[in-house]
């Protein structure tokens, strides 16, 4: 099958390629392939795929809330020239979205059918995305993930791993809940998907949920160190981008498709013991 990856060496774009490797992939990415550009569609239409997974985009939430105009020229209107060149070859596009699509007032976990509401810039754009997409093109599947980590590139897990090695203490808001999920997990699901016929939104997370003092804490714990991590609250730790405070997500319709991810917990473990050793220092 012929697929075509955007944010192809992002967390997610990497495992993507692993898993859909016994596939004909084009793969594309920055520099080269600007989301931006508005040119950008006529290099989808070039390889004439039968999938586009659009998994890339705009993903620094703070970086976002200080330039709401360059969030918005690529998980806006970067995903509508995506869907818009989909659409021209026949394709089926499988868009990247997230929960802060959610303002995180909710006290169950979000169903696709659950009123959007984002509180960042970065939410916005990515809900505005999937508006887009879903309205530039008619075979559609919007996958809502969330608390994403990998081993390619900077995330949550890494920043704990490094801070734990540094600091004789962490402090750990514990007043936001969500779903940690491990790219490599999110990836072999979009890989069973890729041939499935569902459409609309789909929510895709590791089973099970935590706050992020809880992660860290399970994180440090796996890592050996001997660290003490504190919990703190949202208003200790002011940030740019407002986060939501509950963003669970529903794996209700997942299951109803019969399929299951691991849990966030067995996810970790793995993505901990496939982690590099950290090289020794030069005597």
């Amino acid at each position: 099958m012929r697929i075509v990856i955007t944010g192809a060496q992002g967390q997610l774009g990497t495992e993507l390629r692993q898993v859909l490797r016994g596939h004909q992939l084009t793969a594309l990415d920055l520099p080269d392939f600007d989301l931006t550009n508005p040119d950008c569609g006529g290099t989808i239409v070039a390889a004439a795929p039968e999938v586009v997974i659009h998994a890339g985009a705009h993903t620094d939430v703070d970086g976002a809330e200080r330039n709401p105009a360059l969030a918005m020229a690529v998980n806006a209107d970067g995903t509508e020239r995506v869907a818009r060149a989909a659409a021209q070859v026949g394709a089926r596009l499988i868009y990247i979205s997230t929960d802060y699509v959610f303002d995180g007032e909710g006290t169950r976990p979000y169903v696709e059918t659950d009123r959007t509401n984002p509180v960042s810039a970065y939410g916005a754009s990515k809900c505005e995305g999937e508006q887009r997409a879903m309205a530039c093109c008619e075979n559609v599947l919007v996958i809502r993930t969330a608390w994403l980590y990998g081993l390619q590139g900077k995330n949550f897990v890494k920043t704990m791993l490094q801070l734990a090695a540094e600091r004789p203490c962490l402090k750990v808001v514990a007043d936001q809940r969500g779903c940690p999920t491990f790219a490599e997990d999110l990836a072999g699901m979009i890989g069973q998907l890729v041939t499935h016929p569902v459409r609309g939104v789909l929510h895709v997370t590791n089973e099970g949920h935590c706050t992020w003092h809880e992660f860290a804490t399970e994180i440090v714990r796996l890592s050996g160190h001997r660290v003490p991590v504190d919990p703190i609250t949202t208003a200790d730790m002011p940030r740019p981008a407002k986060r939501p405070a509950y963003s669970v997500l529903s794996a209700e319709r997942l299951h109803h498709l019969g399929l299951r991810m691991p849990s966030w917990q067995d996810g970790l473990k793995r993505f901990m013991k496939a982690l590099p050793a950290p090289s020794s220092p030069v005597l």
